[in-house]
């Protein structure tokens, strides 16, 4: 059966804002808009235009739009005045369709007869609440107000169960407890509806920091004598992962590898180009790729990956051999790692043959260099944002040198592993006054025979 068309109605004197109140109604229906002169309903309305229409009720008229079928069999309503004594505006729609059409974002809260008839409805199901599940489908952001027969109490608390804010008897209305009920949907339905965003943001939250833990590597040393141990504090506020990145695998020949690496930059375009380049590094290190042919291979998944191409990406690789005496060094960009042996003074490996961060020049070269590590050390690396923070309320910044410094110092305190690593990070943030802007990742092996 087709839906029937609306008619054209005048807007009353209220409506329009030429009345100082709402005249006494013939009917909850006295008072209709004309759909002619009213925006059409927009589907793809932003979420931030609902919710700073509904954050402004209190300093306006509250509006209703009454969906009703029979104006002349509803009781007299005196006029409907809201919290402040200011009118209440009243729209009346007969069917469905023109309440689509009149339901704009200016309107507060809906009242539904529940027994208006569903025409055009194609399903064969007895659900009694067909016409209010409609209507919480076509206006989800809008407090709705189920109207029902003195007696049909059942029907009225099935009704709020489903989605609407509260039920009324048709036969007991007055305008006093309609203006109530309307005030209380108003706000019930805010209420709710800011329940919900604070839930949903929490879910999403909580979905993100999963996500992230799970984009965080877990370390491949089965069969490895060297002790590993790892720490990493992100720029970003409130976030898990940055644009920081570090691995460690042991090859089948015993080989470990160790990288470490940062993508310029802090957003979580960022972070996820920094998870790409991790998870390429490991499948080509298991692939036996390594020194600059694997640099180079990494380049190009930059190049294709990367949102600008001013983005490039520092890196430093260490290869172990099995006998943990010595290692292979190759850094593109990044600042070489710090080895520490018993009764030596922590020192830096060499960088002389330091190469370019990748994605900076086509066709670039990172030499691999040799290293002695002797039977017992320990080997850090680090991200710049460990070296960069500030010292002090003054421009001078930590540096390597300072950071040596400090990790000797520490290392004469006895601290090792997890401990010197959480203890350098400390010291950092509180030598800069504060939190670091800069994402932070350490990763530090040791070999104790």
């Amino acid at each position: 059966m087709p839906v029937p068309v609306p008619r054209q109605r005048a807007i009353p004197a209220v409506e329009s804002g030429q009345a100082q109140a709402a005249p006494a109604v013939r009917g909850l229906s006295g008072a209709s808009g004309d759909p002619g002169t009213e925006a059409p309903r927009k589907e793809a309305h932003k979420e931030e235009k609902a919710q700073k229409t509904t954050s402004t009720t209190t300093d306006t008229n509250l509006t209703l739009l009454l969906i009703e079928d029979d104006p002349g069999g509803s009781p007299i309503v005196p006029e409907l005045l809201d919290q402040s004594g200011k009118p209440i505006r009243i729209r009346t729609a007969r069917n469905l369709t023109e309440a689509a059409r009149l339901l704009t974002d200016d309107v507060h809260c809906i009242l539904l007869d529940l027994a208006l008839p569903a025409p055009g409805r194609t399903d064969d199901s007895d659900d009694e609440l067909y016409v209010l599940r409609h209507v919480l489908e076509l206006a989800p952001r809008h407090a709705v107000l189920a109207l029902t027969a003195s007696g049909d109490a059942e029907r009225g608390a099935e009704a709020v169960r489903v989605g609407a804010q509260d039920y009324l008897f048709r036969d007991e209305l007055d305008g006093r407890l309609l203006s109530r009920a309307i005030r209380y949907a108003v706000e019930r339905k805010r209420s709710d509806t800011a329940e919900r965003r604070l839930a949903e943001g929490r879910l999403r939250a909580q979905e993100n920091r999963r996500l992230e833990r799970g984009l965080l590597p877990t370390p491949l040393l089965h069969g490895s004598p060297l002790r590993f141990a790892a720490r990493y504090r992100p720029g970003r506020s409130r976030a898990l992962l940055g644009g920081d990145f570090y691995d460690v695998v042991r090859t089948p020949d015993g080989t470990v590898h160790a990288m470490i690496g940062d993508v310029c930059g802090h957003g979580p375009d960022e972070a996820a180009l920094g998870v790409e380049l991790r998870i390429a590094w490991r499948a080509l290190t298991l692939a036996g790729l390594c020194g600059d042919e694997l640099l180079n291979t990494l380049q190009q998944v930059l190049e294709h990956e990367r949102s600008d191409d001013e983005i490039f990406a520092t890196l430093c690789t260490v290869d172990i051999a099995p006998d943990g005496r010595r290692a292979g060094l190759c850094l593109a960009g990044h600042p070489a790692p710090l080895v520490a042996r018993p009764g030596r003074a922590p020192r830096l490996l060499p960088y002389d043959n330091n190469g370019p961060a990748l994605g900076l020049l086509p066709g670039a070269r990172w030499p691999r260099m040799q290293v002695e590590l002797g039977r017992e050390w320990s080997l850090m690396l680090y991200t710049d944002g460990l070296i960069e923070g500030h010292v002090g309320a003054g421009r001078e910044r930590l540096g390597q040198d300072g950071m040596v410094e400090m990790i000797s110092r520490q290392l004469s305190q006895g601290l090792r592993g997890e401990q010197l690593l959480r203890e350098a990070v400390n010291e950092v943030r509180e030598l800069n006054g504060g939190e670091l802007t800069d994402d932070v990742a350490v990763l530090l092996l040791d070999r104790v025979p």
